[in-house]
């Protein structure tokens, strides 16, 4: 890769995130971190305005932005291929969504660029699970607004089935099911759970605080902690 072609991603990265470390950016581009210290303060002293220091994180100075890079034609694949699993395997208005992207960045693309995108051949099988459409667009509106959702009649892998009041914190697809990440008020803790397996999804009209301790990040560290 060029250094300039790294600079303007090292840019796109930062303009992108609230904190990239350095670690970060190294294994994306696939350089040295002493290579990314370098093209930071380079960067800086070129005038953008890049907040942070090594040890801690970079972000990009708010207002401040360069023009648009046009896609290659393997990010056009992917964010075709990407679309389309949304749109195979997640609810009906975020399929909506999807499609609505996409149609909107083939409308701005040059003609050879729009023929890349729509000759991709990277499919997602509507068939290949099954997903609770209006039970994944609730979570992910609730995600988006913390709502504490009670969830009906769920069922666990033993059969027991259970309810509960949850913060809904985020949604993973493991490639045969969507789970919810959450902290469970009943066991006051986070738990997973298959939106396959919820009976019913209520809104309870309370919503939860960005509280320390119980964000998603914290529920990531619960995890490794768990595998360890």
């Amino acid at each position: 890769m060029r250094r300039a072609d790294r600079l303007f991603r090292i840019v796109q990265y930062l303009r992108g995130r609230r904190l990239t470390t350095a670690a970060q950016l190294s294994g994306w581009l696939e350089v040295s971190m002493r290579t990314i210290y370098r093209d930071v303060r380079d960067l800086s002293l070129s005038g953008v305005p890049i907040e942070g220091e090594a040890g801690i994180g970079y972000r990009l100075g708010a207002g401040y932005d360069l023009p648009p890079l046009m896609f290659d034609r393997a990010e056009l694949q992917a964010l075709a291929a990407g679309a389309r699993i949304v749109e195979a395997w997640s609810g009906p208005e975020t399929a909506r969504a999807a499609a609505s992207a996409m149609a909107k960045i083939a409308a701005v693309l040059p003609e050879d660029a729009r023929i890349d995108l729509e000759r991709t051949r990277l499919y997602a099988s509507p068939f290949a699970t099954s997903v609770p459409g209006g039970i994944f667009d609730r979570l992910h509106q609730a995600i988006a607004q913390r709502e504490v959702m009670q969830i009906g009649g769920y069922r666990d892998q033993q059969q027991a089935v259970s309810e509960r009041a949850v913060w809904p914190l985020g949604l993973y697809f493991w490639g045969a099911a969507w789970t919810l990440a959450g902290w469970c008020e009943l066991r006051e803790n986070f738990r997973q759970f298959r939106i396959d397996r919820i009976g019913s999804l209520e809104a309870t009209g309370r919503h939860y605080p960005d509280q320390s301790g119980r964000r998603l990040e914290d529920f990531v560290r619960f995890i490794h902690s768990q595998a360890d």
